[in-house]
């Protein structure tokens, strides 16, 4: 099986390992991205998943706020000691991420967040687009693990593109944040707030705006 550069660029975020030991863990494994990582953890070359079982109860509160007052976000963004939180990386991202919230508008940080009622509503509207669409009974559940699965990525922060590397989940960046850092960051909430919220502006304009501050 061909290796990509996708591939390898997807293998790093995950785990936070060199390119080259990435390439060649793919390699090792046919292209299987759970086993490489596996192979990445045997040859202690996977940085972020030695550090899945610590404890991150550092940190910084994070604040950003946009368009003269109208839009503002805290958001809390842990490490494992207090001196990487002072970390120039450390600090950057956590500016990044609060930046892309005010942006992207997150509803939930992730999707066992997500309340029953929206699940619920999401799905009931997907299975009568479905049904009015001709799909037959067998195929509906399949196409709505797909489309469940696009929800997720539009309402849960953790899932969302990074809005500056849209190659990246802002799962994937606190993944290689850890690797490169060497110790574990983790998101742990944000709260957003919109003055007249949905009537200042388009969203496409306010994203775009934010892009350019992002240098995106």
């Amino acid at each position: 099986m061909a290796i990509t550069a996708s591939d390898i660029a997807k293998l790093r975020a995950q785990t936070g390992a060199g390119m080259l030991d990435c390439k060649k863990a793919l390699e090792e494994s046919n292209g299987n991205m759970e086993a490489a990582i596996d192979w990445l953890r045997k040859k202690g070359a996977a940085k972020a998943a030695k550090r899945a079982d610590k404890v991150a109860a550092e940190g910084k509160v994070f604040t950003y706020v946009h368009g003269a007052g109208k839009v503002g976000v805290m958001l809390e963004l842990n490490s494992e000691t207090d001196f990487v939180a002072k970390n120039e990386k450390f600090l950057q991202l956590g500016q990044d991420i609060a930046m892309h919230v005010a942006a992207m508008n997150p509803k939930y940080l992730s999707r066992e967040e997500v309340s029953s009622e929206d699940l619920d509503r999401e799905s009931a509207v997907y299975r009568e687009q479905l049904v009015a669409e001709g799909k037959p009974a067998e195929m509906i559940e399949k196409i709505l693990v797909g489309k469940m699965g696009r929800y997720y990525s539009e309402v849960c922060l953790l899932e969302q593109a990074f809005i500056k590397d849209e190659d990246k989940t802002i799962e994937q960046l606190l993944t290689a944040a850890t690797g490169e850092i060497g110790e574990k960051i983790s998101l742990r909430r944000f709260v957003r707030f919109e003055v007249g919220e949905g009537i200042e502006k388009k969203q496409t304009d306010f994203v775009s705006e934010v892009q350019e501050q992002l240098g995106a």
